[in-house]
């Protein structure tokens, strides 16, 4: 804590020492700071500083907390010629994200009964837990192949979906340069039957009320109101993903590219080497995959909503899905001249502002939605880009644990969760009590709080607070 200077509003700096080649940037107010654990997340922050071609700083984010390598929260961008990419800066869950999606309803205008039947009927649909996916329903070789090029548009080509959700994703759905061959048999086969499922620990399909309205004009511009039902989905490439980090983790270690590094779970390889490029290729495919199930996930809880609800699949509107896990070429002002670098993004949501080329006509206008969950107790939060380059237009991911799952377990023992939980206005299911206990909202920091500071550093604005009450545990 003594080492951090302020630099500006909820804006600190860490000194450069040592082998660091930039100096650290951290993003938090002081009440966060009191209140992180946070001599291990920042003693990562300035191992990543140490990362071959690394520009600017080496960023934390206020939900930072201690990761694989890079802290989670963690973002550093490296020049695309001299940097390195690291699989430790991506993380295993590749293209980890979430989808936020608007239903034309008012929450409170459906009945308790409907709202519970809802709530089953997803959980029937949408499979849960560690290594779960959908029975009898596997993937070919050619069905990968595609959809690891297509991204999105493949499942939409498969009836997931229209054509209007890929406007409203990221980067549009697809992450160029993916390549099928670069990702084993072992990878493959464990994704073969995941698509459309959440998976386990922090994953979530999680239903509740727009409880308000920050920034009128750019709400009314995405249609989004007050009381209005929301559906949000937190997903990755299961499976499938985690062996690519896996399997690259492995590779560069068999190539010793760890040596002089400060943590060797910052292996990196340099970003235009064969064993670098093929990651990118292989984490390409994984990112794919991961947009791919998010756009079954959202297409079974459509089924579902038209089901319970009877209101047309159509109708449920995609507002956007971001990526929080990923590693993306983009290009920004740096020291006087336009730069091509590899942003790292682990634990942190890319947030355009106005005017960015790569974004819909519609978020042109306005800037990008950034998407921040929280707890399944308190609150999630829609912001909207400003595009700092300071930070690479990047900004928070969602709360941040604030404890272990070990000790938000102990702390719940002996307790019936759910009855719990409905008390407190919110029905959960999970394929394990033990989720539940540790994903209760006091595991969490308050995300209130980290989109404060989030907004007080000028990254992203604040536009609508998320009340959840429907929620499905992984």
């Amino acid at each position: 804590m003594s080492e951090l200077h302020k630099m500006g509003p909820a804006t600190y700096t860490l000194p450069k020492v040592g082998k660091m080649r930039v100096p650290g940037l951290v993003i938090a107010t002081e009440a966060l700071l009191a209140g992180l654990e946070i001599e291990r997340p920042l003693e990562q922050v300035r191992n990543v500083a140490c990362l071959p071609g690394i520009l600017g700083y080496s960023i934390a984010m206020p939900d930072i907390h201690w990761g694989y390598g890079f802290p989670i929260g963690g973002v550093a961008a490296m020049d695309a010629e001299t940097g390195v990419i690291s699989p430790g800066g991506v993380g295993y869950d590749i293209n980890c994200g979430v989808r936020l999606a608007i239903i034309p309803t008012p929450f409170r205008s459906i009945p308790a009964q409907k709202k519970e039947a809802l709530l089953r009927s997803i959980f029937r649909r949408v499979p849960s837990g560690v290594g779960h996916g959908h029975k009898g329903a596997r993937l070919s070789d050619a069905d990968l192949a595609a959809l690891t090029k297509k991204g999105a548009r493949w499942s939409i080509e498969q009836g997931y979906g229209i054509m209007q959700d890929l406007e409203h994703t990221e980067s549009r759905g697809v992450i160029e340069g993916a390549d099928i061959d670069a990702v084993s048999k072992t990878a493959r086969n464990r994704g073969r039957n995941q698509l459309g499922s959440i998976g386990s620990g922090n994953h979530f399909v999680e239903i509740g009320e727009v409880q308000k309205i920050f920034l009128p004009d750019v709400a009314h511009a995405w249609g989004v109101e007050v009381g209005q039902t929301y559906v949000l989905i937190h997903s990755g490439s299961r499976g499938f993903g985690y062996q690519v980090c896996q399997d690259t983790l492995d590779q560069f270690m068999k190539l010793d590219l760890a040596k002089d590094l400060p943590d060797r779970q910052l292996i990196a390889a340099p970003i235009s080497s064969e064993a670098g490029e093929r990651y990118f290729r292989a984490m390409a495919a994984a990112a794919n995959f991961a947009f791919n199930n998010r756009q079954h996930i959202l297409h079974f809880v459509r089924e579902s909503i038209e089901e319970v609800l009877h209101i047309p699949q159509e109708q449920v509107r995609l507002i956007y899905d971001v990526c929080h896990n990923i590693a993306k070429f983009e290009e920004y002002p740096f020291e006087g001249t336009m730069r091509k670098v590899c942003v790292h993004r682990k634990g942190a949501t890319r947030a355009y502002g106005p005017g960015n080329p790569e974004l819909a006509p519609i978020f042109q206008k306005t800037g990008q939605p950034v998407l921040v969950p929280g707890d399944m107790g308190r609150a999630s939060h829609l912001m909207v880009g400003c595009g700092s380059v300071l930070t690479w237009c990047s900004a928070c991911h969602g709360a941040g644990r604030a404890r272990s799952r070990v000790q938000s377990r102990k702390a719940w023992h002996g307790v019936n969760l759910v009855d719990h939980m409905k008390e407190e206005g919110v029905l959960v299911m999970a394929e394990s009590p033990l989720t539940i206990a540790e994903e209760m909202p006091d595991a969490y920091k308050d995300v209130d709080s980290v989109v404060e500071a989030v907004q007080e550093a000028g990254l992203a604005n604040m536009v609508a607070r998320l009340k959840p009450a429907l929620v499905i545990k992984g």
